[in-house]
Parts: C-alpha cells; structure tokens; sequence
C-alpha cells in the first residue's frame, strides 16, 4: 500500500504478464478443448490472470506470474464446462473466473512467494524454500473467508426474502428479468418476434 515506485512497477509487469499468459494459453487450450479459439473463453482467460494474479502480485518473480496466468488461462475453461455440465446457472463464467480463479491465486501466494518479512508474517512460498508456512496460512485464509461469505450471504438473503421476496412471477420470469427490471431486451437477437412485412 505504499507509494513505493518500484514495488508498483514490479506489480504493473507481474500483473500484465499474468494477463497475458492467461489469454494466450485460454485461447491454445480452448482451441485444443473445444476444437476452436472461443472468443468469450479467451476473454475470460484475460480476466482469469487478472483475478489469479491479485493476492501475490507484489510478491512473485515475473516467471511465477506467467505461470499463475497460465494455469489461471486453463482452470477458467475447465471450471466454464464443468459448472455447464453441473446444471450450475453461471451464463458469464463469473464463478470460474472469480471464485475458482480467486482461489488457485489465493494459493499461488503460498507457492510463489519470493518474499519473506517476519514482522509482516510472510514467509517465502513453498517453490522458493519456505516449506509449507505461507501455503497453510493462505488455506487458512481461504477457509474463513468461505466460511464468513456462506454465513453472511444466508442471513442476508434470508432477510431480502423475508423483506422483499426472492422470485418474480412466472411471467416475468418467462419474458426474462432483462424485460421486466430493465425495459430491455438482453439477446434481442433471440427474441421471437413477428415477421416484419417485407417491403420487396
């Protein structure tokens, strides 16, 4: 959080490098997967290394973040088809990109870490001979903030519910929510619509 110029150029070069690992290796892996370089999967890699690169960008060598980047680049993919094949409702990848992204780089701090500050309780990641300090306390991390995030959103859906209801009507639902909240037409292009006269 300082204003440490150098610290910023480090994380600027480890953040840009993950990104752009993240989108070259989604684009190969979705091309191999998928049999095509799927636009909207190779957009989610981008952000894939964005999110992975996040808690240990200040602290990995700009190897390690291409690494992070690309394993980011093959986990959003696999996470996209296996919450598809779940029946899991996730129409933008949000969860494979942010959760499951937010994850490995929450964990790639405790493997990655060049590091160590005793004061500030770093230690160096496992990768860089710091045993396994830093990755259980980054597991650590993990597990309570899972725990907190469970915990806060039932009681505060549970409130919602009981405030203001949780489902629209069946109608609504039918038309799509982005007809009857926003006005619009989210996929005009897949709307039925009559057939317009033609004018030949």
């Amino acid at each position: 959080m300082a204003a440490d110029f150098n610290a910023i150029a480090h994380i600027s070069v480890t953040t840009a490098l993950a990104a752009s690992a993240g989108t070259v290796v989604s684009c190969l892996y979705a091309w191999f997967r998928l049999g095509k370089p799927d636009l909207s999967m190779i957009i989610n890699g981008c952000l894939a290394g964005l999110v992975a690169i996040t808690a240990p960008c200040d602290g990995v060598s700009g190897n390690g973040s291409i690494i992070i980047g690309a394993i980011a680049g093959v986990l959003v993919i696999e996470a996209v088809l296996f919450f598809d094949r779940i029946h899991l409702d996730d129409p933008v990848g949000a969860l494979s990109v942010h959760l499951v992204n937010g994850v490995w780089g929450t964990l790639a701090y405790g493997l990655f870490n060049t590091q160590e500050n005793a004061d500030a309780g770093w230690s160096k990641g496992l990768f860089y001979g710091g045993g396994f300090t830093q990755l259980i306390n980054q597991v650590i991390g993990i597990v309570a903030v899972g725990v907190f995030v469970v915990i806060a959103s039932v009681v505060f859906w549970y409130l919602t519910k009981l405030a203001l209801g949780m489902r629209v009507s069946i109608k609504e639902e039918a038309e799509g929510l982005d007809l009857s909240e926003m006005g619009l037409e989210a996929y005009p292009e897949d709307a039925e619509t009559p057939l317009a006269e033609s004018s030949f």
